[in-house]
């Protein structure tokens, strides 16, 4: 790697075609987060995965992911930013052929956790490599669109490729499908992304970091998930969540005094840039519940097959790129992110609010599609500049990190979202059964019984991820202050000096 200093002046040559591989990488680590959902039933039979363990398969995988970003981002900045991408990517596609050729379920699991450790690995640094090459605004807001729509709607697009390879082919083929993926984007990254020089953090590792903030976002995610299967009094369950708290108050404290964090405070402290990290989060935690309600209804409630379920997700998808692509590209270096986060939250919510009035009998086109393009819509306008906006500023040295905490409160909001709404759902529906359980004499009217109820458990979910989303749109209101980021206007309030340009040669 002979290039010479990527500076601001000159800009990566190769940007846009390095932007095609970072890009499918992205794809690839976002769908592997919904892919195996609608897989899960045909892979738990076949491999005698039992009742209790099954949401080890999705859990394995958010767990590792959870767990170890920080560390990822830290490796990136340690080891290169190239060399990182590209060794996750050859890590995911052995673990994707580990996972699409497990004869029982301890592969299973392993092959899980396994690309969640890789995905680690290049989700910060294919994010914070965006963030080191684009530094002109215009250009950032394009690169900054492309990938916020595919941060976004990914997880739409593993629902309708997970349908299609599970109707068609097998569920094997919801992992092997990664390897052409993982295969493509590391050649490409190879030969076309140059290390942009000047970036490397170089300091010591910090072990103890390391330590406490893995175990401590394990602890909180494995809380999460414990929750949603043994209920939130249970004593693993406390235990967890009393842990996690416990270890990331310590990992606080340690990166306050340690010479060289693994997470300097400066990128949490930063108002803007805590504000994206907990709106972003919170958003994240009603889209994932929501993803799981919609693909039951639609199959069980509904009786849509696996690729009819998929496919019923398209308008989320085209309101998520039209709104990333269109309206958060144009506008991000004209107006503040603020005045297009949260309104999108908003519009995201009223989306939501929609999906309230869900029934057995409510009518696709009358109510879920304009729910899903309003969701995706509004998505997509406040994702764009909030993946912007999360590493907008950010020194070099510290671009990993930055970008890892984006994926961390994703993976994290991601974990809650799935645990939390369920857990809310599961109760409501409890409770409508022992309510009108007297009334269901027949079978007919049993059956009947079982469909109100669990819709009746989604609408109660749905109305706390109305309110989560509200939560998201007011702190991107309250919190974020910088002005557009168009490269020379400069941020009013905390760090307005820090926001005018992103440095790309070290200090």
């Amino acid at each position: 790697m002979s290039a010479s200093p990527v500076t601001s002046l000159a800009p990566d040559p190769k940007r846009w075609k390095a932007l095609v591989f970072i890009a499918l990488a992205q794809l690839m680590v976002v769908l592997d987060a919904t892919i195996v959902n609608i897989a899960l039933p045909s892979a738990q039979e076949d491999l005698g995965i039992s009742e209790g363990n099954k949401q080890w398969v999705i859990t394995a995988y958010a767990l590792a992911f959870g767990g170890l970003l920080l560390f990822g981002g830290r490796i990136a900045d340690l080891w290169g930013r190239k060399r990182t991408f590209v060794t996750g990517l050859i890590g995911f596609a052995a673990a994707s052929a580990l996972g699409g050729a497990a004869t029982g379920e301890a592969m299973m699991l392993g092959a899980r956790a396994l690309q969640g450790v890789f995905g680690a690995l290049l989700a910060p640094a294919a994010l914070s490599l965006l963030a080191v090459m684009f530094t002109e605004a215009k250009e950032r807001a394009k690169a900054f669109g492309i990938y916020g729509a595919i941060a976004g709607g990914g997880g739409a697009v593993g629902l309708i490729l997970g349908g299609f390879l599970t109707e068609y082919l097998n569920w094997r083929w919801t992992f092997f499908v990664n390897i052409p993926f993982a295969i493509v984007a590391a050649a490409g990254a190879y030969f076309v992304i140059r290390e942009p020089e000047g970036g490397r953090n170089r300091s010591p590792l910090d072990i103890p970091g390391v330590v406490l903030s893995t175990l401590g976002l394990v602890a909180l995610v494995y809380g999460f998930t414990r929750a949603e299967s043994d209920g939130w009094s249970d004593s693993v369950t406390v235990t967890m969540f009393v842990a996690s708290v416990v270890l990331l108050v310590a990992f606080v404290l340690t990166e306050a005094k340690v010479k060289h964090p693994l997470l300097p405070l400066r990128v949490l402290t930063e108002r803007n840039r805590g504000g994206v990290y907990l709106s972003l989060g919170l958003a994240i935690i009603s889209m994932f519940g929501l993803f799981l309600f919609l693909t039951y209804y639609l199959q069980i409630v509904k009786g849509y097959s696996p690729v009819k379920t998929g496919f019923a997700f398209l308008p989320m998808i085209v309101g998520m790129i039209t709104g990333s692509t269109q309206i958060g590209t144009r506008l991000m270096i004209r107006v503040p992110p603020r005045y297009l986060m949260a309104p999108g939250f908003l519009v995201a919510a009223v989306g939501m609010l929609l999906l309230t009035q869900l029934e057995v009998d409510t009518s696709y086109a009358g109510l879920i599609l304009p729910a899903q393009l309003l969701l995706g819509l509004g998505m997509g306008t406040a994702f764009m500049p909030a993946m912007s906006l999360a590493t907008h500023g950010v020194e070099p040295r510290d671009a990993g990190v930055a970008s890892a905490m984006v994926n961390t409160s994703q993976q994290v909001g991601g974990a809650i979202g799935t645990a939390l709404l369920n857990t809310i759902a599961a109760s409501a529906t409890t409770a409508y059964i022992e309510d009108h359980a007297a009334s269901a004499t027949t079978p007919a009217a049993q059956k009947l019984l079982a469909a109100q109820s669990m819709v009746e458990g989604y609408t109660a979910a749905i109305w706390w991820a109305v309110g989560i989303l509200a939560a998201s749109a007011v702190i991107a209101a309250v919190f974020i202050n910088t002005g557009a980021q168009n490269g020379s206007q400069s941020a009013s309030g905390d760090g307005a000096e820090d926001e005018v340009k992103i440095p790309v040669v070290a200090h």
